[in-house]
């Protein structure tokens, strides 16, 4: 038989707002609940929502904390030094290659946290607990399923939030982007995934229904996992197991500022990636013929051939758009062509992102 597809803590409240649900990486979520590009424009224009519980947040506690986040990490940790700053970055594998990408959280020397992807977490866990125990860190680490995480997006969303939990709009109106306020079980993270502004929200399982059902009170629409994509590759925002992953350098996924190779510090792949270099571009593409773009389609240039690693249509450019992986030598405004189905299609090598805080960047 077939495993059981795991379930948020919002799983019936999802089914009470009518949506599609859909196996994604193991967990049954809200594809969409209804119209995917109303859900998209609603982020845009006001605010939406999304149940982000099946991203798992660990907590890493020690007094060696910060000195196993310098050998796992490939970012430069030692850039958090205020308790709540936030960090994106990338966790590499022996080879360079990119096991997940995450944020790490500061609260205090002893204390961090990280939040990783749904289809990563176990073994983002277990190569976490790896390297701990091979290097003697002695940490302790805690993979919270007790809490729930919902992103609250859009240029409303701030507001939003704070109508319905007016108690941390005085610890919170003043966090700047990858910034955080921990209180207990709550974190409220000025993060997300969509080129919006907005919140981040981690709360107790038990408490994500109401909060859920208060913010739809105050006109926050519901958004599933459809939405999210056309939003976030319209942010010029990766997909772990789309623009990069266990083979994949993140120099070559448009990945290069999130790499610490300027310190003299030493972390996990940080030797094969100075060996490997660099051997793609990762730009965008815009279509400038009808179709649309998706992921795996092969872009052919005069440099040789590339691929495309996310794509779809735009639905607040009104075109299609893509993520791609292309030769060394193609540039921004040079034009290429994407194989659709047997038919070379002209398209546009742009910069990313496309569209962001609701302006587009491309016309």
């Amino acid at each position: 038989m077939p495993a059981m597809l795991k379930r948020t803590p919002l799983f019936d409240t999802h089914i009470a707002c009518g949506a599609r649900m859909v196996d994604f990486g193991g967990w049954e979520m809200p594809v969409n609940y209804g119209s995917q590009v109303e859900e998209h424009h609603q982020v845009r224009r006001h605010a939406g929502m999304f149940d982000v519980s099946h991203m798992l947040n660990v907590d890493l506690r020690g007094p060696h904390v910060r000195e196993f986040l310098r050998a796992l990490i490939a970012n430069d940790v030692d850039k958090l030094k205020v308790s709540g700053k936030a960090l994106y970055t990338c966790m590499l594998n022996a080879d360079g290659g990119v096991i997940d990408d995450l944020i790490v959280y500061f609260v205090d020397e002893s204390y961090f946290r990280v939040v990783v992807n749904a289809g990563c977490a176990d073994s983002d866990v277990a190569w976490m607990q790896q390297v701990n125990n091979e290097r003697g860190f002695g940490l302790t680490i805690t993979p919270r399923r007790d809490l729930a995480m919902i992103a609250v997006q859009g240029p409303q969303a701030r507001a939003s939030v704070w109508k319905v939990w007016p108690h941390v709009q005085a610890a919170t109106e003043g966090l700047v982007p990858f910034s955080a306020h921990l209180s207990g079980d709550i974190m409220v993270a000025r993060t997300g995934y969509t080129g919006e502004d907005g919140f981040e929200i981690v709360l107790p399982a038990a408490s994500a229904a109401d909060f859920w059902n208060a913010l739809k009170q105050v006109g926050v629409g519901p958004a599933g996992l459809g939405a999210r994509d056309t939003l976030r590759l319209e942010a010029g925002m990766n997909l772990y197991g789309n623009d990069m992953d266990a083979n994949t350098s993140p120099l070559d996924a448009g990945l290069a500022w999130t790499v610490d190779l300027k310190s003299s510090r030493e972390y996990v792949g940080r030797g094969a990636l100075e060996a490997r270099g660099k051997s793609h571009n990762f730009f965008g593409l815009k279509l400038l013929d009808r179709g649309v773009l998706r992921a795996q389609m092969r872009v052919a240039t005069a440099h040789g051939d590339g691929e495309v690693t996310s794509g779809t249509h735009s639905p607040t450019l009104g075109f299609s758009i893509a993520m791609a992986r292309l030769p060394l030598g193609v540039a921004v405004g040079d034009q290429v062509d994407v194989d659709i189905r047997g038919k070379l299609v002209p398209a546009l090598v742009v910069k990313m992102p496309f569209v962001r805080n609701g302006k587009a960047l491309i016309a």
